[in-house]
């Protein structure tokens, strides 16, 4: 097969939580740039209606989902959308997630029920009901999105959210347990692990005031830059996409060179 058409994902169909803003916009974005036609989900219909807009600029089709990722009616009414719509689901995306920032030993049972049921009980479930679409058809691929916190703890100072360091662990393991059980229906399962990027939940810190945060932060970068889009969406569409074809249970950190140090 040409190089060219390894990468081909024309006339796929993709799901992509949290794909109004932020990480899931760019992933999303880059599989419309290679040709899937799309079904992106939040809670906040705002983004995805813009998205979705921008998106479909570029010759593809997408609709927005309004989900919350905690309710489970929700996540299967965004599978049976998804079928209703294009009837099948070729390649999920699963980037919806949360943190809560307290400190550890004052860390509310609450909160940290409510990053689980997010990042790792919302996860299972959407993929769980695309899995089974995906054996009826004969494949697929499923990509989650992990963090680079997923494989180190970090000092209070820096990141007080254990919650979230722990779910996204937990996410890795999923993803590669879920590799072993679905190989036999030719279902792929991987997972990107961003650093620290350029996104709207971040852009405080590009604020005049922020400045010397920034440079700290920055500093920690080998690399010695934010993550941009272009960084993450052609890694997205390598998993989605035939190139992968002998690659699944992977963790792949995008983060500068963060993990290298």
């Amino acid at each position: 097969m040409h190089v060219n058409d390894l990468f081909d994902i024309k006339g796929k169909i993709a799901v992509v939580t949290g794909g109004g803003r932020g990480i899931g916009k760019f992933i999303a974005k880059g599989l419309a740039e290679a040709g899937a036609d799309l079904v992106i989900a939040s809670r906040k219909l705002g983004n995805l209606e813009e998205t979705s807009k921008e998106l479909e600029a570029l010759g593809v089709k997408c609709y927005p989902f309004k989900c919350d990722m905690a309710n489970e009616e929700d996540i299967h009414n965004l599978t049976n959308f998804a079928v209703k719509t294009y009837g099948t689901i070729d390649i999920l995306v699963n980037n919806s997630g949360m943190t809560w920032g307290a400190p550890t030993l004052e860390y509310p049972l609450d909160k940290w029920d409510m990053i689980f049921d997010v990042n790792v009980r919302g996860v299972w479930i959407l993929t769980q009901d695309v899995a089974r679409i995906m054996k009826e058809k004969g494949g697929g691929k499923i990509i989650n999105v992990s963090s680079f916190y997923s494989f180190r703890g970090a000092f209070e100072e820096v990141h007080p959210a254990i919650a979230y360091n722990s779910s996204k662990a937990a996410i890795n393991l999923l993803t590669m347990n879920l590799a072993a059980k679905l190989a036999k229906y030719n279902i792929y399962v991987n997972a990107i692990a961003p650093g620290f990027f350029h996104t709207d939940m971040m852009k405080y810190l590009w604020q005049p005031e922020m400045k010397s945060l920034l440079d700290a932060t920055l500093s920690q970068v080998p690399l010695a830059r934010p993550g941009e889009e272009d960084d993450v969406k052609a890694l997205a569409v390598f998993h989605a996409s035939s190139a992968s074809d002998y690659i699944t249970g992977t963790i792949i950190p995008v983060d500068g060179g963060l993990l290298a140090k």
